[in-house]
This record gives structure tokens, C-alpha cells and sequence, in this order.
């Protein structure tokens, strides 16, 4: 992942860690104030969210242990992991533009890709220009990098 990936990770930790967990404990206190625990719906809702965040906080502290940190050259000559590429299909001439990411922050419909996808692992260490074969779930495709930056 990208330092910029990396920060936005542990920002959203930190948050986590701190109000997210702050407001739970608040609702968990609320809750219990109203009586019996066996039947109280607003408890269980509660603590149901507090396994959710703590669900997601170690994920969260797990891909911050386990992340490798890739600094992008800024160059716009080579397709690298944090650029924007801009290829055309071949086959079908539908261009597009993807900037490529980490797995997690991988969202197609929003102009990102995965790094580690077929397409993106095609396209690393192209130049403008260059052409590669690629093989997808729908069979090979030809795609053509338009522009790099």
C-alpha cells in the first residue's frame, strides 16, 4: 500500500480506538440503566455493535502489522502501484481509467483497482504505448496503456 493508504488506515483506528469506542461504552451504559439485561433489546444491540468494532479494529490493526509500504516514484513513464492508467481494450476500444490500489481500498465502480488483480498485475512495469495480454474470467483481452500519471 501506498503511505497515503497507510495513513487513512490508521486514522480511521485511531478513531475507532477512541469515539467509536467511547460511544458504544456510553450506549452500553444507558442500556443497562433501563433494567433487566435478559430482556433488554437496546443492551444487546449495544453490545452487538461493540463486537462489530472491535471486529473491525483488529482488522484494522492486522493490515497495518502486515502491510508493505510502497512508495511511488511519481513518475508517469511506468505503470506502478498509486498511479492512474488509462488503457483501451483492444478488442472492444472502450477506454478506461483506473488508479491502482490496495485490495482493500479497491472499490472498480469508483475508478479504483486492485493492484493484485489480473488487469493491474498485467499493466505494472508498462510504459504508454505498449500493449499486453491479459486473462480475465471472460477470456484474454489485448489492452493498450493510453496514458500513465
Amino acid at each position: 500500500m501506498t503511505p497515503a493508504e497507510l495513513e487513512t488506515i490508521q486514522q480511521e483506528l485511531r478513531r475507532l480506538e477512541s469515539a467509536g469506542r467511547t460511544d458504544v461504552a456510553a450506549r452500553i451504559k444507558t442500556a443497562r440503566e433501563w433494567g433487566d439485561l435478559k430482556e433488554n433489546a437496546e443492551y444487546h444491540a449495544a453490545k452487538e455493535e461493540q463486537a462489530h468494532l472491535e471486529t473491525r479494529i483488529a482488522k484494522l490493526r492486522h493490515q497495518i502489522r502486515s502491510a508493505t509500504v510502497i512508495e511511488p516514484t511519481g513518475s508517469a513513464e511506468v505503470v506502478e502501484h498509486g498511479c492512474t492508467v488509462t488503457f483501451t481494450d483492444c478488442d472492444t476500444n472502450r477506454s478506461q481509467t483506473y488508479t491502482l490500489v490496495s485490495a482493500h481500498d479497491a472499490n472498480p465502480t469508483e475508478g479504483t483497482l486492485s493492484a493484485a488483480s489480473p488487469v493491474a498485475r498485467a499493466l505494472i512495469g508498462h510504459r504508454v504505448g505498449d500493449k499486453v495480454q491479459v486473462q480475465t474470467p471472460r477470456g484474454s483481452r489485448e489492452l493498450s496503456v493510453d496514458s500513465i500519471s
